[in-house]
């Protein structure tokens, strides 16, 4: 069957060449539907309990998507009439921000005080422009000894100041909503830059967040495949020096990463920062089979055959194994369908689309086009072949030093994986190229935390938020959590009912506490909500019914770990110290990315043993043979666990992307070890060779080849460590270091452990 596809295809090569152009442009137009999703919780499955917490908490009280805006005067001082001015006029125009709901600042902050008794409500600064030393000294001691905006909107030492805009998109085009906020705030931020040089600006937010994703997506498209192309382009040429055999390899590549993106259009894959990684990794894996293919053929060309029988002879030898390797890559990548995060399971059916476009297009476009094109072979292919007969010997000479040094160091590194901890620190996803994380890191450094963990606190009945004994609660939960050394901010309403309580004792500070009836409390409420302006109520903290209150808790730059432990001390204290109705967990983007690791990890482990499974019965049915078959799988894991152990050594952290590796490299490092073995097969069975001889064998065949794509893939995996999102540098990096370990694996340990069971074969 083999001998008879190839006939087919050297004989009408212009045919197969022009329908897979035809091919190649139908499905690329699907490109057109790909969109870039621009919401962080498309990270989040729709069954995720920590996102459907959140949602029902969203649900609950407004929205609390935000764009916070940071202004930092370049003479350390907020409380000057200058900064004052820009503080208000900014947040007047703040309100115009497309689909803000609520903007809070210094200036128009709710500022309460008693005349005789009456409760006086307003912003806190009025014409900043033009005030009086003594009042910016007033104001200055008000906003510094208040706890809603020390650490949330002024930091301590009054230095740098915050206006958060509140932002609740419609969600019926999330592809401009956000990128609408994003582009006013910017140019807000920039016409004021120029009214008040004396101010530097930082903006961060959930919103920006939400709009990094697609300007990381974008920043990678635009530099790493363009990047990628040129170090495949520079490989090839020093591996290959044939210049139609890299247009061919190019063109391959070029028309696999085409069908894979458009076919993702077609079937509506939205763009995410992991997403925007499968054009690297499909033009990275594109390029071993034709790497493979034009191996053999050079080498046939220099034992003296025509093109043509070239050719023929190198796809009838390449057939199966080239088949078996885009089978068991599409195996591994399809696995990441079992990821908890929809992005990671978008990014291995489209790498999976690519493979195969890339064993398609490498067994019938690539022969074709080669066939069509004049090509030439150089010396150099001799040499390479002498040199990997060399390491043959070497490793036939010290198979007995190899196979137990290599095993030692393998146990070694196993040991080291448990060094790894669990960490997905969201803002982290981004490195200093993106603006919004040189901004979040500011302002997590001078004012407030970006990490937040909020409660929905429910008090019982309708109304009962005004019962005493509730708030007492509430108000003990947060003194508990500000002596907590990881809290920056206590977001919570009894703040401001203490507050009215002591305004309306004639402003008594023995009267800042918790009123001592439920009339009371209720006509405080009353009182400051109808003197609230329009868009500054109290329904980001109070739920419609009265029954639940917001408490938003404002964190250090935390671990996941270290998130996870101070959630779950809050949870002791609730179930320890609140009534049962209160006791509730922790809901907020930071809670989510926390579970997210271990979530996947638990997930992915149910995906690599369905790889595993299909992998080792596709290897038993191709080498006809149980005992190879499942042979080969220990050089294939090996490169995953000593890639963990090593990447425990030297960085220890492994997030969300990581918990992929295991999938995505299990489907290309058995590519080294099924050419290996079919060579070494091939020679014992067709030959009659020793083991020794079919060892030998096997180097000299396929050793150049399978170093050429190594280090295309290494070199292409290298380039993904480039990303300016960090899950995808993380993942190429990790993904890099493991296709290392798996040629080391298949040339220093395969041999050896074949020699220890050479019985029959």
């Amino acid at each position: 069957m083999v001998e008879t596809i190839a006939t087919a295809i050297l004989r009408g090569r212009y045919l197969w060449v022009l329908l897979t152009v035809m091919f190649v442009v139908w499905a690329a137009m699907g490109g057109r539907n790909l969109t870039l999703t621009t919401d962080y919780r498309v990270f989040f499955s729709e069954e995720n309990p920590q996102l459907t917490a959140f949602e029902a908490l969203q649900n609950t009280y407004t929205n609390n998507d935000n764009v916070l805006i940071v202004l930092a005067p370049k003479n350390h001082k907020v409380f000057t009439r200058k900064t004052l001015a820009a503080v208000e006029a900014i947040t007047e125009e703040a309100w115009q921000v497309p689909f803000s709901i609520r903007v809070d600042s210094l200036t128009n902050y709710q500022h309460t005080v008693a005349e005789e008794d009456d409760l006086v409500v307003g912003d806190l600064v009025v014409d900043g422009a033009n005030l009086m030393d003594s009042s910016l000294q007033r104001i200055k001691n008000i906003a510094l000894h208040e706890p809603l905006l020390v650490n949330r909107l002024i930091s301590p030492s009054g230095e740098v100041t915050g206006i958060n805009i509140t932002i609740q998109t419609p969600g019926i085009d999330q592809t401009t909503e956000v990128p609408s906020v994003v582009a006013y705030a910017r140019d807000m931020v920039k016409k004021y830059q120029d009214i008040y040089p004396h101010l530097d600006f930082y903006i961060t937010g959930t919103v920006m967040m939400n709009n990094a994703f697609p300007e990381a997506s974008k920043h990678d498209m635009r530099t790493l495949v363009p990047l990628m192309f040129l170090v495949v382009f520079v490989a090839l040429w020093f591996l290959l020096r044939s210049l139609t055999g890299i247009i061919a390899t190019l063109l391959v590549v070029a028309f696999s990463i085409a069908t894979a993106m458009g076919l993702a259009g077609w079937i509506g894959i939205r763009m995410t920062p992991p997403v925007g990684s499968a054009p690297t990794i499909v033009l990275t894996l594109a390029v071993a089979h034709c790497v493979h293919l034009l191996v053999a053929l050079m080498h046939n060309m220099t034992k003296g055959m025509d093109k043509r029988a070239a050719m023929f002879e190198a796809l009838r030898v390449n057939f199966q194994p080239i088949a078996l390797t885009s089978l068991t890559t599409t195996v591994g990548f399809l696995s990441m369908n079992f990821s908890d995060a929809p992005p990671f399971r978008d990014l291995g059916n489209i790498v999976a689309m690519g493979v195969i476009a890339a064993w398609v297009y490498s067994f019938v476009f690539m022969p074709a086009l080669v066939m069509i094109l004049p090509i030439r072979t150089h010396a150099n292919q001799e040499t390479a072949s002498k040199w990997m007969s060399s390491l043959g010997e070497f490793v036939l000479n010290n198979r007995r030093m190899l196979f137990w040094g290599n095993l030692a160091l393998l146990v070694v590194l196993a040991f080291s994986i448990t060094r790894n901890e669990l960490n997905d620190q969201f803002v982290e996803y981004f490195d200093d190229s993106i603006e919004f994380r040189r901004a979040t890191d500011f302002v997590t450094d001078n004012l407030t935390g970006i990490y937040t963990i909020d409660y929905s606190l429910k008090t019982g009945g309708s109304g009962s938020i005004n019962e005493p004994e509730q708030l007492q609660v509430i108000e003990n939960f947060a003194n508990w959590y500000r002596e907590q050394p990881e809290v920056i901010h206590v977001n919570v309403i009894t703040d401001i009912i203490k507050r009215l309580n002591m305004n309306l004792h004639g402003d008594d500070r023995s009267w800042y506490r918790i009123p001592e009836s439920r009339e009371l409390a209720a006509q405080y409420f009353l009182l400051y909500e109808m003197s609230l302006p329009y868009g500054l109520d109290l329904n980001n903290q109070i739920d419609i019914d009265k029954s639940a209150s917001r408490m938003t808790v404002t964190v250090n730059n935390l671990t996941t770990n270290e998130l996870l432990l101070v959630e779950a001390r809050a949870r002791e204290w609730l179930e320890a110290n609140a009534p049962a109705h209160m006791h509730t967990v922790g809901a907020s983007p930071a809670i989510m990315f926390a579970h997210i690791t271990s979530r996947n990890i638990r997930s992915m482990l149910k995906g690599n043993a369905m790889a595993m499974v299909l992998i080792s019965f596709m290897l038993i049915f191709a080498f006809r043979s149980i005992k190879f078959g499942l042979l080969s799988l220990v050089p294939n894991l090996m490169p995953a666990i000593m890639a963990f152990g090593l990447w425990g050594l030297l960085v220890g952290e492994v997030g969300v992307s990581l918990s992929v590796v295991v999938a995505m490299t299990l489907g290309i490092v058995v590519d080294d070890t099924i050419h290996f073995m079919s060579k070494y097969l091939r020679a014992r069975r067709e030959q009659g060779l020793s083991a020794e001889d079919a060892i030998r064998a096997a180097f000299s065949s396929v050793g150049v080849a399978l170093i050429m794509t190594s280090i295309v893939l290494i070199a292409g995996f290298a380039v993904l460590a480039l990303s300016s999102f960090k899950m995808n540098a993380g993942m190429g990096l990790l993904t890099a270091i493991t296709i290392a370990l798996a040629l080391f694996a298949d040339f220093l340990f395969l041999p050896p452990l074949l020699l220890k069971i050479k019985g029959k074969v």
